[in-house]
This record gives structure tokens, C-alpha cells and sequence, in this order.
């Protein structure tokens, strides 16, 4: 079985993947730029590995890696986070005989703003909302011509400064704060859905997708509720189809009361989807690019955050009136962190949160941009090496 690089391994996502790994049979190496106990600490990780931050030292960032895969004999590197578009624009500094999860840069940069994404996805077999770019909010309120109204950067994550406007912008809207290019998009009504798949050459290897059923505000979810929609999966396979995608890619969905699924953004990495896979669930040929089936996740029952479901998620439940509805929702779901034979990693998951808060005291922001400034990219230029 192969020697499995995976960075990003502060997420929970480069832990699924490592227990994926480790089950059958793998070596699964954990690296990453900021504390990343969460992995390391996991009996999945046989070994945790400090690299630079790539949007601060790209040169580093590239030797460190390629110093890793010399060293350790990498047959694949795996991504997670945003590191992916840094190690697509700096693949070159590995061997061709390494397999790196991640497709063209250019690729990617289309995939990654919210405005150009949506031409793309057009005659897939999914609805596009209508959109356009807009520098002021004089702009987006002429366009709007008081229909419901989402705004949001044309580079940003996990929800950050989005703004919905489901009965149209009031008169007393703030200005848009960020210096780049914002979209303007028509509020559709829904229930959210989320998918997450694996792609090699434009086959689907591996899919899943779930409702984000508790969530930290607007934006990041910790409840994954598995809902497969054909819909869905139909688009997905056309769609990496059409541009020949190799890597792992998620989407964010809205269905609409009548069934119909509007694909609303798309980021080519991994999301929280990987937590609907189990252990006889073939994930790991899937991100080897082996020629299998398409892997379904349809897990019995849901999965969970549950430090943070009992956190943040019961304190929303009391506040709203829904403990009764968030017990039974604890009750039937199973935490991704801590499972049976590897119980520390949600405890590494709090010694993270000391140092991203540590990190954010020092520096000034908040956690989550603590957490992610070292790995963002919004779509600037990145040199060569």
C-alpha cells in the first residue's frame, strides 16, 4: 500500500483521510504549516511533520515538501485545504513519478471565483443563478432592481462576509468593505445541500452528500446529514466530465421545494463530505485514481463535530427552543473526532485552538483567520520560484 502524504492536517478532513488510509493498510504521513494536533495525535498519522506556510514562503514551502517526498518515499500527496492551490501553482517542484491530488492551476483559478465557476457550470444539468461582478454597492443594488439579493467577494471562504437579502437590500446597507470584485447573485430559496467527490481525468470516482444541519452561523457546518440526490450526482459526473478534473471538488447547493437543484459554489478540495465514508468504503483507490466504481457514501447515520455540537450546537438549540430536536439529533449521530481505539485527537483539537488563538492574540484577526491566513489564496498572481 502506498506512503500517503496529507496536508492541510489541521482539518478534520486530513484526519478522515488518514484513518481511510491507515485501514487499509496505508502509511499515512500528516503535514501542515500551524499546530495541527488534530491529525498528529490520531493513532491514524504515523508521523506529523511541520512545513512553511505557503503564502508567506512559497520557496520553502516547495522544498519542504519536496524534501518529504525524497525522504519518505510519498507515492501520493493529498491536499485538503486551500494548500491546494498553492501546490497545483508549485507541482513542479516534485517528481512526475509522485501522484499529487490536484488538477491545473488554471483549472483551479476558475474553479475557485464564484463569478467565473457559474460559466462554467452552465449545461451541466443543474440551475445557475444569474449573477454578476459588481464594484460598489450602488452597482449591485442597480442590478438587483429590488429582487432578493445575495453578495459575497468573488474570493472568500466558508461563508465570510456573504450577505443574503432574501426581501432585497434595505436602503441602510452597509458599503462592501473588501477591495476586490464582488458578486451579485439572485437569492434562491431552499434547503442547502453540500456534496463532496473525487475525480481522476474526468471520472467520478468517489461522491457524497449531506445537509449542513447545525452550522457556526452562516458558515462553517459540524452536523452532516447524508441526503443523496440523484440530481446532484448527475451534474457532478457530467461536470468533471467536461473539464477533464482530477482531484477532489465540492459544491454548494440549494433544491428548491420542487426538487430542482441550483449549484450556487464550487471549491476544488476537500470538504466535510469525506465524513460520510466508512471504513469498507473503497476512499482510499478512489483518491489513487484506481479504475473502480463510483463510490457512494450512504452512511445509516449521521456524523458529527460533537465537541462542537455540544458547544456551540446546543447553545443555538436553547436559544432557538429546540433542545428536545437537538438531543435526538445528538443521539443518532456519530462524532468524526473521537472514535473507538483513537480517542485523542479532540484532544489535540484543543490544544489547535490554544495556538490559533494564541496566533490571533498576537497578530490581531480572528480564529478562523488565525487558523486559515497562511494557506488563502483570492486569486492574486503567485510567481515562479
Amino acid at each position: 500500500m502506498p506512503n500517503v502524504l496529507i496536508l492541510g492536517a489541521r482539518a478534520p478532513a486530513a484526519l478522515e483521510i488518514a484513518r481511510r488510509f491507515r485501514a487499509s493498510g496505508g502509511v499515512a504521513l500528516a503535514a501542515d504549516s500551524v499546530s495541527c494536533r488534530l491529525t498528529g495525535w490520531s493513532n491514524a498519522s504515523d508521523a506529523s511533520l511541520r512545513i512553511a506556510g505557503p503564502r508567506f514562503d512559497a520557496a520553502q514551502y516547495a522544498a519542504d515538501l519536496a524534501r518529504i517526498v525524497a525522504q519518505r518515499r510519498i507515492d501520493l500527496v493529498v491536499p485538503t485545504c486551500e494548500e491546494a492551490f498553492w501546490l497545483s501553482r508549485y507541482r513542479g517542484a516534485l517528481p512526475d513519478s509522485v501522484r499529487v491530488l490536484v488538477d491545473e492551476f488554471d483549472k483551479l483559478r476558475e474553479l475557485h471565483s464564484k463569478l467565473r465557476f457559474l460559466e462554467l457550470a452552465r449545461d451541466c444539468g443543474a440551475g445557475v443563478p444569474d449573477s454578476a461582478a459588481v464594484k460598489t454597492l450602488e452597482q449591485a443594488r442597480a442590478w438587483a432592481a429590488g429582487r432578493p439579493l445575495v453578495l459575497k467577494p468573488e474570493y472568500s471562504r466558508f461563508g465570510v462576509h456573504v450577505r443574503l437579502y432574501p426581501h432585497g437590500m434595505p436602503a441602510d446597507a452597509p458599503p462592501l468593505p473588501l477591495a476586490q470584485t464582488w458578486v451579485a447573485q439572485r437569492f434562491h430559496a431552499g434547503t442547502e445541500l453540500c456534496s463532496y467527490s473525487v475525480a481522476d481525468r474526468g471520472r467520478l470516482l468517489a461522491h457524497s452528500v449531506y445537509r449542513p444541519a447545525y452550522r457556526l452561523n452562516r458558515s462553517s457546518s459540524f452536523y452532516f446529514e447524508p441526503a443523496p440526490n440523484t440530481a446532484i450526482r448527475a451534474f457532478v459526473e457530467r461536470f468533471v466530465g467536461k473539464i477533464a478534473y482530477t482531484g477532489q471538488i465540492s459544491f454548494d447547493w440549494i433544491v428548491a421545494g420542487d426538487g430542482n437543484a441550483t449549484v450556487l459554489e464550487c471549491n476544488p478540495r476537500a470538504t466535510s463530505g469525506v465524513h460520510l465514508f466508512g471504513e469498507r468504503d473503497a476512499l482510499p483507490a478512489a483518491l489513487l485514481g484506481e479504475d473502480i466504481a463510483c463510490v457512494e457514501a450512504r452512511p445509516a447515520r449521521p456524523r458529527m463535530l460533537a465537541p462542537v455540537m455540544l458547544g456551540a450546537g446546543l447553545a443555538q438549540a436553547l436559544a432557538q427552543g429546540r433542545a428536545r430536536a437537538w438531543l435526538r439529533d445528538w443521539r443518532r449521530a456519530d462524532d468524526v473526532l473521537a472514535v473507538p481505539g483513537d480517542r485523542a485527537p479532540p484532544l489535540g483539537a484543543l490544544v489547535d485552538l490554544g495556538a490559533y488563538a494564541w496566533s490571533a492574540l498576537r497578530r490581531g484577526g480572528s480564529l478562523r483567520e488565525a487558523a486559515t491566513r497562511d494557506i488563502e489564496w483570492d486569486g492574486e498572481e503567485l510567481p515562479d520560484l
